[in-house]
């Protein structure tokens, strides 16, 4: 197999986004496991609201060609009302078996309080609907202004579980290539 390619989908739309700073994280570890890794920010975005029968446009069809030649998608999405973002919402729907069918996806839910189950819940849903293979190792982020400082992590063990997440991603991305052939 050819080096895997691991791209990461930030649901957030904040500047300094925590999701994507974590995301990042994640990325590098993947990166150190030998992929070649990309991040899609959303927020940086200007998609179209998702409408059946729509106008796709050059930055969508781009942004779905880069999940659909992934061989491992790690989402990460703030949680809002005990939920993911719209920002997310809005792609996700636009995504479908072509950019998830056998395809490892790995899970991180930011929460600005204490809860982030049911945002993990509804994406592991969501991806299942559309065939993707959700790995057991996910990651909720609780109460993430304590978690971090301006040089990182204040939080080794959540460090680690999102290294994990990275490392992981590329073990389950290229055991399922194999098995696929």
């Amino acid at each position: 197999m050819t080096t895997p390619t691991i791209v990461a989908i930030s649901g957030s739309r904040r500047r300094q986004s925590y999701t994507k700073r974590a995301l990042r994280h994640a990325l590098g570890a993947a990166a150190e496991a030998g992929a070649e890794t990309d991040l899609i920010d959303l927020g940086a975005a200007s998609l179209p609201l998702y409408h059946p029968g729509h106008d796709e446009s050059e930055e969508l069809d781009r942004l779905l060609k880069i999940v659909r030649e992934a061989d491992g998608v790690l989402i990460g999405s703030p949680v809002y009302h005990s939920s993911y973002s719209s920002t997310f919402k809005n792609f996700h729907d636009y995504c479908g078996f072509d950019e998830f069918s056998d395809t490892a996806v790995g899970l991180l839910a930011v929460a600005g309080g204490s809860s982030y189950g049911s945002t993990l819940d509804h994406l592991r849903i969501t991806v299942r609907g559309v065939h993707g293979w959700v790995m057991p190792h996910q990651v909720g982020i609780p109460s993430v202004r304590s978690q971090f400082d301006d040089d990182g992590f204040v939080n080794d063990a959540l460090e680690a579980r999102i290294e994990k997440l990275g490392t992981e991603i590329v073990e389950y991305a290229t055991r399922l290539r194999m098995s696929i052939g």
